[in-house]
């Protein structure tokens, strides 16, 4: 029997985060249709956890220091090579060495681009456009933003037959009806909530900020849920700025759409963001929403809900936020409305026929060029 594909995933970190659990979406998914090897530049795994039984993964671990770009790409270069996955698949600016690497091309390679990290939030480094600039050049590039695509297009320059437009999708009907919510901090009021990787760019003590102005007025309660590097210094903050009792950390969760379940208001305070996966979860759960205005978001949400989509000015956010908390009829009304958006447009079928159509395409074109070089090199061959 023939075996399943094997695709080659390079991700800067399998830590849980967007790409990651969109990634274990779709092998799940797909169980038994692929073979996935997985490398994380970083040597963090923690995402393989949310993989069911059903998918054949393995880890590949290689040491490649940063800065030592040239020594790095020989090196991955001759791991493609040795190995021959039938697809490369890399993910975001902290794999873009083996996008190098993979020039003149090994294997088929595509190129998934989810956003940057803080230090472009407010524009992109020119090394870092003329490198992405070169190394997609020749590869398929695949965004799930309409922002990301007009990067791609137009500051990247990448022809346009090599960028996709592959908007995220989620399970919609795993948060529509949920029984058990989780336990809400002592207190009363709204309970606001975030669903987030603790890092930099998402910028939660924004969020934080602003709980503390609203509850100088209104009393409100504030969930976090999600780890990373600022926990502890988010969680001393929240010590000193809210009122005791009043908020939770709750570190990763799996089961995320109990944490959906108790809130009220979903806010996102983030300075660079995509096509937002907690913010689809949210919608999907009935839930209005304020956020910043980074990436798609103001398009993704419900046009009643656009105007609580502020720019990253703290009094703008904390205005929004304050309005919401107070107008218990509205929530309900934008929540309802965000819902019918995310049942039409983010269910995760879509996402996964296309992912499925963008695999097979170009696994099969490249055996059908192989397989073009061997027939002319035999014609050649029996032509002398």
């Amino acid at each position: 029997m023939t075996a399943a594909p094997l695709l080659l995933h390079v991700f800067p970190t399998f830590r849980a985060g967007g790409s990651q659990l969109r990634f274990a979406a779709i092998a799940n998914h797909f169980a038994g249709g692929y073979r996935h090897a997985v490398l994380a530049m970083d040597g963090r795994y923690d995402c393989l956890a949310r993989l069911s039984a059903g998918v054949d993964v393995q880890t590949w671990d290689i040491f490649a220091p940063k800065k030592n770009t040239i020594p790095n790409v020989l090196k991955f270069r001759r791991v493609l090579h040795a190995r021959k996955p039938d697809l490369l698949v890399t993910y975001n600016w902290g794999a873009l060495e083996w996008a190098f690497a993979n020039r003149p091309r090994v294997v088929p390679h595509l190129h998934i681009e989810d956003g940057f990290g803080p230090e472009e939030a407010q524009r992109q480094f020119r090394r870092r456009v003329l490198a992405r600039r070169f190394a997609l050049a020749n590869s398929l590039v695949v965004v799930p933003s309409q922002t990301l695509c007009d990067i791609a297009l137009n500051l990247w320059r990448l022809p346009k037959e090599r960028v996709r437009h592959i908007p995220n999708g989620i399970d919609v009907a795993r948060f529509a009806a949920v029984s058990n919510p989780i336990e809400a901090p002592v207190g009363t009021g709204p309970v606001i909530g975030t669903v987030a990787a603790l890092r930099p760019e998402k910028n939660i003590a924004r969020l934080l900020r602003a709980v503390h102005a609203v509850q100088k007025g209104t009393p409100c309660r504030l969930i976090v849920a999600g780890d990373g590097p600022e926990r502890l210094r988010l969680q001393a903050m929240a010590n000193e700025l809210l009122a005791s009792g009043s908020f939770l950390f709750l570190g990763n969760v799996d089961a995320v759409e109990r944490v959906y379940a108790t809130l009220d208001i979903f806010a996102l305070s983030s300075d660079t963001e995509q096509m937002s996966t907690s913010l689809m979860e949210a919608m999907a759960a009935g839930l209005p929403v304020v956020s910043t205005n980074v990436g798609d978001v103001a398009r993704m949400v419900a046009a009643e809900n656009r105007p609580f989509i502020v720019g990253p000015d703290e009094v703008l956010f904390s205005d929004a936020l304050s309005r919401m908390v107070r107008e218990q009829r509205m929530r309900s009304d934008l929540g309802a409305a965000n819902r019918s958006v995310a049942n039409v447009r983010f269910g995760a079928e879509k996402m996964y026929s296309e992912y499925d159509s963008l695999f097979l395409t170009l696994i099969e074109s490249a055996y059908a060029r192989a397989l073009a070089r061997k027939l002319a090199t035999a014609s050649g061959h029996n032509a002398e």
